[in-house]
């Protein structure tokens, strides 16, 4: 049997999702529960992998297991194995051809930054940070150019492994909410560090330091040396992936009515 989990999790403590020999990671600690739970050993499939410090709101995995219980049974029993800071959010059975990375459609992430003059505290690990004022319109005019399919070399990390830089760019969008933002991205996919790379060029553009048309010739340079110092992950929440209306996956869980600005209006 194959059943799909979501995860959700505060990615302060660990050095990523992804398994890694003398390292504290995401998926070390959930397959560590589910085996406890289950009494047997569990291995997960992700939607999408997230870096050191990266939160996630509905992580989605799958595993394949013989034990039959409850679907919630399934959560509940899980989660009193993990650490305060990793939740299952739900469990559903889906079909043995399910995949959770291969069938995801599209990927989303949010960032949500501080605008002020002094760095958070109560917040701080959970937002990014910029003590200059945004111009909402010129970050608007330079994430117009982003939209659509493009070669985004020049907010890939060095040691990114994907196999093309070709991603599409569905929507970005921005809000502000008194002293903080959220800037929600959608993609076919993501390369390693891109959306804080390109939350660096757009908080450039919006503090005035490079003018709007600035971010068009960096994405056509496909040179990372022109593009801003990669922004804190603090801020970054990867929302989950989306799939197929008939899957019937969750999309939205407790932890989504915890980011403090609503999810914004697309540029399309």
């Amino acid at each position: 049997m194959r059943l799909a989990l979501g995860i959700s999790y505060r990615g302060s403590a660990y050095h990523g999702w992804q398994s890694q020999a003398g390292l504290r990671t995401v998926q070390d600690e959930l397959e560590r529960a589910l085996a406890i739970f289950a009494a047997q050993p569990v291995r997960t499939v992700c939607s999408g992998r997230t870096d050191t410090g990266v939160h996630a709101v509905n992580q989605v995995v799958h595993l394949d297991t013989g034990l039959q219980r409850a679907d919630f049974s399934w959560v509940r029993g899980t989660n009193t194995f993990l650490p305060a800071d990793i939740a299952v959010q739900w469990c559903q059975p889906v079909q043995d051809d399910f995949h959770a990375r291969y069938l995801a459609r599209s990927r989303r992430y949010a960032y949500l930054l501080r605008e002020a003059a002094v760095r958070p505290a109560l917040e701080q690990g959970l937002v990014g940070w910029t003590f200059r004022p945004l111009n909402e319109a010129n970050m608007r005019s330079a994430a117009a150019c982003l939209i659509g399919e493009h070669d985004f070399s020049a907010f890939r990390a060095a040691e990114c492994q994907a196999l093309s830089p070709v991603k599409f760019m569905h929507r970005i969008g921005m809000r502000r909410h008194g002293a903080y933002w959220r800037f929600d991205f959608e993609a076919s996919a993501f390369l390693h560090h891109m959306v804080r790379n390109l939350m660096g060029c757009l908080v450039a553009v919006g503090s005035g330091v490079r003018p709007a048309d600035w971010l068009a010739e960096v994405l056509a340079s496909r040179s990372r040396q022109k593009a801003a110092p990669t922004f804190a992950a603090d801020g970054l929440y990867f929302l989950g992936p989306r799939y197929d209306a008939h899957l019937e996956l969750p999309t939205h869980t407790a932890a989504c009515d915890w980011l403090p600005v609503a999810d914004s209006d697309p540029l399309r």
